[in-house]
């Protein structure tokens, strides 16, 4: 998203201009038209994830250019609504709004960098969201994701849970990937979580790791030398762990930006809303116990349903794990502090 303002006077709105009878069944809002906005509007259509979509962006010229874009291709694809404007008041009435907007992650920049930033921004945004859809339940995207959930719920008085943040549905994704590639099994056969800050100081939890019911650190296979043996050992699952965190750099140096498999995780944790799926997804909400990560928000692995992110599961993990996800939360804490001197 560009621009001073989230609010700003001009009124440009592009969509359907038939008359409606009622307003669709589920609405869902993307702020910010950029290239993960778009491409989460676009997996919400090519899903029929919902019957109504809007994008709101500063930059008038590009959300009116997306929103045609989209538009031109739903006779292609399940019946959906699109309407987008440079107005915030196109987001009114929504059931479930993303947030994308915010400033953009740089080649060789860590997602904390972009805090101070961002956090000014979703400060402002997210009650003027509220003020237009006083009961929509609101996911956070932009980066760094889990300080910026923390500034936005700090922000409001929404209800707990109804305030949370894509965290590490992504990172988790991207960690299933790999070990499948490596076992040489489909990714669904793989069950492996990514815990902590969406960011470099996230835990992998391999103590609870399994492929196709076999815990990881049994599992058994060829070995990258040819003879067979525990194909994750020590070695292999810091080499993973290490791709999973530094994934995002390479995407960005290679193309600019991460944007399409953070649509489509984004939308896993829209349907997992909007149907009250109560599906477990390691999102980021503000953690209040124990007592060495609350005030922080961070991912576990949580229930999401209509209400938001609901319980958070409480998860085995390995005394390393523990204390990896102890020094994960002072990280946050520690940059939460600075921003708020």
């Amino acid at each position: 998203m560009t621009g001073d303002s989230v609010v700003g006077p001009t009124q440009h709105t592009v969509g359907p201009t038939q008359p409606t009878v009622g307003r669709a069944k589920v609405k869902v809002s993307i702020v910010g038209a950029g290239a993960v906005g778009t491409a989460i509007a676009y997996a919400c259509l090519i899903r029929g994830s919902t019957e109504s979509l809007a994008l709101f962006d500063t930059n008038a010229d590009k959300v009116r250019a997306e929103v045609l874009d989209l538009n031109h291709g739903t006779q292609f694809a399940p019946p959906c609504r699109i309407e987008g404007s440079d107005d915030l008041a196109v987001t009114a009435g929504s059931d479930m709004i993303v947030v994308t907007a915010g400033a953009k992650q740089k080649p060789g920049q860590s997602r904390l960098d972009l805090a101070a930033a961002n956090v000014a921004l979703v400060q402002v945004l997210t009650p003027a969201l509220l003020e237009r859809s006083p009961d929509a339940v609101i996911l956070f995207v932009s980066n760094p994701v889990d300080i910026v959930t923390h500034a936005a719920i700090t922000a409001t008085d929404a209800p707990p849970g109804r305030i949370f943040g894509s965290g590490t549905v992504l990172d988790s994704g991207r960690l299933r990937f790999l070990i499948a590639e490596r076992a040489g099994v489909a990714v669904e056969n793989v069950h492996a979580v990514v815990v902590g800050e969406h960011g470099d100081s996230e835990i992998t939890l391999w103590s609870g790791a399994a492929i196709g019911g076999v815990p990881a650190a049994e599992f058994q296979g060829p070995a990258l030398d040819g003879t067979s043996g525990t194909v994750f050992d020590a070695v292999t699952r810091a080499d993973i762990s290490a791709q999973v965190v530094h994934s995002a750099y390479e995407i960005i140096r290679g193309k600019g930006a991460t944007n399409l498999a953070i649509g489509l995780s984004t939308v896993r944790i829209v349907e997992a809303v909007l149907g009250d799926q109560h599906r477990v997804l390691p999102v980021s909400t503000l953690q209040t116990d124990p007592e060495e990560l609350s005030g922080v928000c961070l991912s576990l692995p949580t229930v999401v349903d209509s209400r938001g992110a609901s319980r958070v599961l409480d998860v085995a993990m390995s005394d390393e794990e523990r204390a990896g996800l102890r020094a994960s939360a002072r990280t946050l804490r520690e940059v939460q502090a600075t921003l708020e001197r």
